[in-house]
């Protein structure tokens, strides 16, 4: 980490943060932990921040959460959302996976959002993407009735296999005929700029939780 992510670190992490192999057996109580009851907001692999400030920033009602593995991560996400005044803030280091099978209740996000998750763009590499079926069933199974998962990517042939595996998973429907249109709360990142100069295309999707 730099200084500035180590200083944010050292200040913040106490209030802000938790270790998914730290944490104790069964649901985390989100209530408890921000301090009200609302609506839980989950962001898998907030990568450096520069969105996820924005949008925790953006919806003070909402209880932000984000789970990402590395610490500078981390560390430059809580600086950036420290200078946006951002209180409505938690974050959680380690396996999201884990963390949704043993520590986040069923039915109980209100959305799930993970955007440019790593492409692994070989093809021999594909077996390593975040989206496959096993996930997604996890994913909505933790998602209240209603509630959204919205995915983004820059590459072509990862967004078509995660319209694929999100529309075969039977609690989920698209909200929109195949790509969603680009929503304006989501964000222009330094990433998805340099994605757009080399030629990518960055393609959304919005599934929601069927109610039964």
């Amino acid at each position: 980490m730099t200084p500035g992510q180590q200083r944010a670190w050292d200040r913040l992490w106490p209030v802000w943060g938790r270790t998914v192999s730290e944490l104790p057996e069964g649901p985390i109580d989100f209530a408890e932990w921000f301090g009200r009851q609302a609506p839980v907001v989950l962001e898998i692999g907030s990568g450096m921040g520069e969105a996820t400030s924005q949008l925790a920033a953006a919806e003070p009602e909402v209880n932000y959460v984000a789970v990402e593995v590395y610490e500078a991560g981390l560390g430059q996400l809580m600086r950036r959302a420290e200078q946006l005044g951002v209180e409505n803030l938690r974050l959680i280091k380690g396996d999201a996976v884990v963390l949704l099978s043993e520590h986040i209740a069923p039915e109980s996000l209100s959305a799930v959002r993970i955007f440019y998750p790593d492409p692994w763009p070989k093809k021999r590499h594909h077996k390593r993407r975040l989206i496959q079926p096993s996930f997604v069933k996890l994913v909505a199974s933790r998602m209240a009735p209603k509630a959204t998962l919205h995915l983004a990517t820059d590459w072509e042939d990862y967004a078509e296999q995660m319209l694929e595996v999100c529309s075969a998973e039977p609690t989920l429907r698209n909200r929109y005929d195949g790509w969603a249109p680009r929503p304006d709360f989501r964000p222009v990142t330094k990433f998805e700029q340099r994605a757009r100069e080399e030629g990518r295309e960055s393609r959304d999707l919005i599934f929601e939780k069927i109610s039964e």
